[in-house]
């Protein structure tokens, strides 16, 4: 699964690496090393502009930030987008939640690196055996773009001009782990390289099938892995240090 990341990359960065209009962009976010679910990322998403003296009819990219945990447009409660934070790459083009977002709603999540917790040797309190967090992140890169979905939630509750009448969620879509991950956790988040962003984010994309094919876990041998501060463990925390390299007890 991918349940925390850390988002670092400036808005003038993205706006680059993805070409897309400054007037396209939401405002500029922190760098947020502790990114969980429920809280706001920057994401990469195309939509057709409803402004007609624009008089475009063709797709632009846009940079929002998005809340992390998928809200169904049908949802009757939004909260349910807290446990909706990933989608299965075998079947987000049929599960209720998330089919109609795979067939036009599609995302790209740009990240820097993600956490995974291992199980170690030692126990804690609750008798249980702590576990210890790795950061994962490209080895020649210094950006992981994620294949993700999103969707809008109306808040029928407050008028169509009210801040909260629209609530714009994602989730990030994963996969069985490659052989260099697989050994800390099961799941890994799925990517899109460059080549596939075009069709990727394109909504008049409606072939699953396709879509399906545009995506695919980071390459073996493309990511680099190692042992992290448990500070992480505590979403309260953020900063440069939690992304930093330990020794653990193995090291020596």
């Amino acid at each position: 699964m991918c349940g925390r990341y850390a988002s670092t990359k400036s808005r003038s960065t993205l706006l680059e690496t993805f070409e897309i209009d400054p007037d396209r962009a939401d405002l500029e976010m922190a760098p947020d090393y502790n990114v969980a679910p429920t809280k706001t990322s920057p994401v990469v998403i195309a939509r057709v502009p409803k402004d007609e003296a624009e008089d475009q009819t063709q797709p632009q990219r846009q940079l929002r930030n998005l809340k992390w945990g998928l809200t169904p447009f049908w949802a009757k409660d939004p909260k349910i987008g807290s446990r909706m934070i990933n989608a299965r790459a075998e079947t987000v083009h049929e599960k209720p939640a998330y089919r109609q977002s795979f067939k036009s709603r599609r995302a790209i999540i740009p990240i820097s690196g993600f956490y995974e917790w291992f199980p170690t040797d030692e126990v804690g309190k609750s008798g249980k055996p702590l576990k210890q967090p790795y950061y994962i992140h490209p080895a020649e890169t210094d950006l992981l773009p994620l294949a993700g979905i999103y969707d809008f939630w109306r808040n029928h509750d407050v008028p169509d001009d009210d801040p909260d009448a629209w609530l714009v969620t994602f989730s990030v879509i994963t996969t069985n782990s490659t052989d260099d991950v697989g050994h800390i956790h099961d799941r890994m988040p799925m990517s899109v390289t460059p080549e596939n962003w075009a069709d990727w984010l394109d909504p008049a994309n409606t072939d699953v099938d396709y879509a399906r094919t545009l995506m695919a876990p980071p390459a073996p041998g493309s990511l680099d892995i190692y042992p992290v501060s448990k500070a992480v463990n505590n979403v309260r925390n953020n900063g440069e240090d939690l992304v930093k390299p330990i020794e653990t007890e193995g090291d020596h």
